[in-house]
């Protein structure tokens, strides 16, 4: 199991997650402050799964955990106690578990001081993965009240947090449906990047979706551009999920490799997207459960953006005019000039809401 499990992972039974995802966690900003409802993301190749995890936080705290209250605003989110940051936490995270087994069971993986098989010589040991106990479930409640239980092995570092967590969407997925989730273009979930092991789109897709599609585009592909019949499928995403994913990249821009993804992730159930901003994770939302639901509301709104870096004090508000184009105006030196003198996280805004003119309501553009 453990063999498979670093396959699904590396593609390789000898590669073992360097220290900076050893001591990533789910650690809260400050209670009852302006970012209580907050996690703090690492910089290296983890950070895409605890901001996919914070969408979710966030999904609950607006919309899912709040009684059926049909008004919110951004004050539900500055009002979050240590007790709500735990449950939000544990809903969170049995929420994607639960989409990646299908809405009918999910494990949870916690570590434990035995361990529970003997390596071979075609494995590399790391003293973490031997001594991970699996428990399934078939009733999400249970499971969310297990995960609370238990929450502290999510939030205290060295642990292994987020790698526990990571194990756990896998056993919930199962290998084989991980295997038929993938295509020719993704043998596993994570890829080597300047010395870091770092998210491949099938697990961001695992995530927000669950199931593993390597691609953003709407469902499969499977002709060639010639009309040829494909050897194998590539695999897009089928179903529209409560949060989305907006994508963004200068250099792949540059040399024409931006993807280009589809409506089911562009425009999710709920107004919440998870932003790849040139290879840095955001979270982008609006309080309004309606934004996309009516096409009124999309004239004039406010979105909220969080990166999951502590240089952020406050939650920014953006306000998006998708009439007024303005945006373009007093700028004739083509489009590729207009995407070096506009910040990314507008640009990125942008692949929803084509045009839209952006305004930071007073806070430096970051990004």
């Amino acid at each position: 199991m453990a063999g498979n499990l670093r396959k699904i992972l590396f593609g390789s039974t000898f590669h073992i997650f360097n220290y900076e995802w050893k001591k990533s966690h789910f650690k809260f900003r400050e209670p009852f402050s302006d970012l209580s409802y907050a996690l703090e993301a690492e910089r290296g190749g983890s950070s895409a799964i605890q901001m996919a995890v914070q969408a979710n936080i966030i999904r609950y705290l607006l919309f899912t955990g709040n009684n059926g209250t049909e008004s919110v605003c951004l004050q539900y989110l500055y009002d979050v106690s240590p007790k709500k940051q735990e449950e939000a936490l544990a809903a969170a995270l049995s929420d994607i578990l639960w989409s990646a087994g299908k809405s009918q069971s999910g494990s949870v993986c916690l570590v434990s001081t035995d361990s529970y098989f003997t390596p071979s010589t075609e494995y590399k040991v790391d003293n973490f993965t031997e001594r991970v106990q699996l428990f399934k479930f078939s009733e999400k409640e249970t499971m969310q009240k297990f995960i609370y239980e238990h929450i502290q092995c999510f939030k205290e570092e060295g642990s292994h947090e987020v790698i526990l967590f990571l194990y756990s969407l896998i056993f919930s997925r199962t290998i084989d449906r991980l295997r038929e989730d993938l295509d020719s273009t993704t043998p596993h979930l994570l890829r080597s990047s300047l010395g870091n092991f770092v998210c491949r789109q099938a697990l961001l897709n695992l995530m927000l979706t669950g199931r593993a599609s390597p691609n953003v585009f709407n469902g499969n592909i499977l002709y060639d551009d010639q009309g040829s019949p494909l050897p194998v499928p590539l695999h897009g995403v089928l179903i529209r999920s409560d949060v989305g994913y907006l994508h963004w990249n200068r250099e792949l821009l540059q040399h024409g490799k931006l993807p280009m993804v589809g409506s089911m992730l562009k425009t999710p159930k709920l107004p919440i997207w998870l932003c790849n901003i040139n290879a840095t994770y955001s979270v982008l939302f609006s309080t309004n459960s309606s934004l996309l639901s009516d096409w009124k509301m999309e004239h004039l709104f406010d979105l909220y953006l969080y990166s999951g870096q502590p240089a952020q004090n406050h939650t920014v508000i953006l306000t998006i005019d998708t009439h007024s184009h303005h945006w373009e105006e007093g700028h004739g030196k083509g489009e590729g000039d207009l995407e070096k003198r506009f910040p990314s996280v507008e640009m990125t805004i942008r692949t929803k809401w084509e045009g839209a003119a952006i305004d930071w309501n007073g806070t430096v553009p970051f990004f």
